[in-house]
């Protein structure tokens, strides 16, 4: 996930009694709340204050009722589930789309844990992890009654195969069940039925069963994703069911006025047995769009909205005035997103191929003004020694290849000197850094760098473009190169909370591509590869995560990457909201399906 898009929980042993679920239910009490208050490991915080969300869950209740109100600057990329790449909205699309499988209800790390959701249970693994099955749980329904098939769920898989007409999304389901990417997807689909895709069987209404082309450890994650969302045929739209998506949880779309307002309203056929995940409890949820983020901020410390649905943190100015003032301050949390921002050094661009002139880079740069110009350590983030955000299993907080922590930030000016030396530039050189003009923490965080380089004599010129062209400038391998970027400023966080959801697009060389490239570095190295290919099919996330482990050793030892921080943002947790707590399964917000009001 780059910066446009998007941890590990322990579970609570879920109801596995019809009669406890109906006694519960007959007390008034939702089931998924129940499950959610079950586990010993849950941690409730007293009352609200500063930073309560990531401790623990603020405002717990169960009370049902209200209208939940999202403030938002930035329009979804897309409201349909197989389209999205947001991860907001990855977040919020839970409440009109479930999944085989999701992340616990749990704070922090703890939720990034897989559970069931439209399945009974987790998969049935077989045939030395290569084939998935699961049987749906009794009771799912879509907004109309009508029950959830297995069909449904394999139909709303196969349209991520219609690039054509659905743009946008992730491919990773495609790349472990399609990987010669023969199928082109339900609507040039030959099989009446337009369920044509051979990897997916569906023997029944409630059993569907994955034939993966290689083992993958990290299969059923790629399953929690909104692209997994199961999409009735008959009322599929295509390309503009974005407007209106059909609903299988608990809320439906009542009306919606792109970039104005999008009212969701209880959809009157959810099951409430059935789902173990969403407790459901306000009455209606609102999303205004508002053009002006401090105008939005001004709306959310004055309590007109409850929460940014973007959950982008304040601006500066509205983080003063709260932090100025000890009631709004109480309403502060200061989550990590799983994001890191840092510079990529690719190797197609003189004199940025020699490693020692990348040490250089990296050496002189001083990481402790690297984090001021990105906000300080509250609004900005922790200094990143090297590339695995803590978050992912596998990153060892220990680790300091370039003494980014041992020396508190500060550069090592005579060390880069020598590795000026050493890569035939004792007197310096010229590159360009690329900035994203539309990031102004960015655009400051490159000013700060040119600064400090040129007390090595490393001269730099900044360009700035416009964030909109990314995909054509700086993820096109012949641009970069063409353009003369030999440093190139971005941040990235996981589409699934682990080294392949990680680490894989930026390092695995057999994912440099043409356009759409992550691998700005362009690393290639043979033994990395062949890492990545022992950690994905390893089903043990423990034993994952050593080699992923390894593989960020390697990844440093390159010198291709100047990390900067592990990204942090003050987020309002607006007074009326309950059940308040931030996820690393959605980078650090706010898991928006728990939440009631007051």
């Amino acid at each position: 996930m780059r910066h446009r898009r998007r941890g590990k929980r322990g579970f609570p042993r879920a109801l596995t009694s019809g009669l406890a679920a109906v006694s519960l239910l007959a007390a008034g009490v939702p089931i998924a709340l129940n499950w959610l208050h079950e586990s010993s490991q849950r941690t409730a915080a007293s009352g609200a204050g500063y930073n309560a969300a990531t401790e623990g869950v603020v405002n717990e209740s169960t009370t049902k009722g209200g209208t939940l109100r999202f403030g938002a600057t930035q329009e979804a990329d897309s409201w349909d589930p197989q389209r999205s790449y947001y991860g907001f909205v990855w977040n919020f699309a839970r409440y009109y789309t479930r999944q085989l499988v999701t992340f616990a209800p749990q704070p922090g790390r703890k939720g990034t844990t897989l559970v069931p959701d439209l399945a009974a249970g987790l998969a049935k693994v077989s045939d030395g992890g290569r084939t998935y099955t699961y049987v749906l749980r009794d009771g799912i329904t879509w907004e109309d009654g009508s029950p959830i098939t297995s069909q449904d769920i394999k139909y709303g898989i196969e349209r991520s195969w219609a690039s054509d007409v659905l743009s946008g999304g992730p491919a990773h389901l495609q790349a472990v069940l399609d990987p010669k990417k023969t199928y082109e997807g339900p609507y040039k689909d030959e099989d009446p039925r337009k369920l044509g895709l051979g990897a997916i069987e569906t023997p029944d209404s409630k059993t569907i069963v994955f034939h993966l082309s290689e083992p993958n450890g990290d299969f059923e994650k790629m399953l929690a994703l909104p692209v997994a969302s199961p999409v009735k045929r008959e009322r599929d739209t295509g390309s503009v069911y974005e407007l209106r998506p059909f609903s299988s949880g608990p809320y439906k779309f009542a009306s919606y006025d792109p970039h104005r307002k999008l009212v969701l309203v209880r959809n009157e056929h959810w099951n409430e047995e059935s789902d173990r995940i969403r407790p459901a409890l306000p009455d209606r949820i609102e999303v205004t769009f508002v053009a002006d983020a401090n105008d939005m901020d001004k709306r959310l410390l004055s309590g007109e909205f409850d929460l940014d649905l973007n959950g982008t943190g304040l601006s500066q100015a509205a983080i003063s005035k709260a932090q100025g003032n000890a009631d709004l301050r109480s309403h502060l949390d200061n989550p990590s997103t799983g994001f890191i921002r840092y510079a990529a050094f690719p190797q197609s661009v003189q004199p940025m191929n020699n490693i020692h002139c990348r040490k250089a880079v990296i050496l002189a740069a001083d990481n402790k003004a690297l984090q001021t110009a990105r906000g300080g350590p509250v609004s900005g983030g922790d200094i990143a020694p090297h590339m695995l955000p803590p978050s992912i299993t596998g990153s060892d907080p220990t680790y300091d290849p370039y003494g980014a922590l041992d020396k508190n930030g500060k550069p090592n000016l005579e060390e880069a000197r020598k590795e000026l030396q050493a890569c035939g530039k004792p007197n310096g050189f010229s590159t360009t850094i690329a900035v994203r003009k539309n990031v102004p923490a960015e655009v400051d965080t490159a000013v700060a760098l040119q600064k400090q380089l040129k007390k090595v004599n490393i001269n730099t010129t900044i360009e700035q473009i416009d964030g909109a062209a990314t995909f054509d400038v700086i993820e096109s391998p012949k641009a970069v190169k063409d353009r003369g970027y030999g440093i190139i400023l971005m941040g990235f966080a996981a589409d699934f909370p682990t080294g392949q959801g990680f680490l894989r697009p930026l390092v695995d060389g057999r994912f440099i591509l043409k356009e759409g490239n992550n691998n700005y570095t362009e690393l290639d190295d043979p033994e990395i590869n062949a890492l990545f290919d022992d950690a994905i099919a390893e089903r043990d996330p423990v034993k994952a995560g050593s080699i992923y482990q390894q593989i960020n050793r390697k990844v440093s030892e390159h010198a291709v990457y100047l990390p900067f921080t592990y990204e942090k943002i003050l987020m309002w947790r607006g007074p009326r909201v309950t059940n308040a707590y931030t996820a690393d399964a959605y980078y650090g917000r706010y898991d928006y399906v728990s939440l009631g009001v007051k």
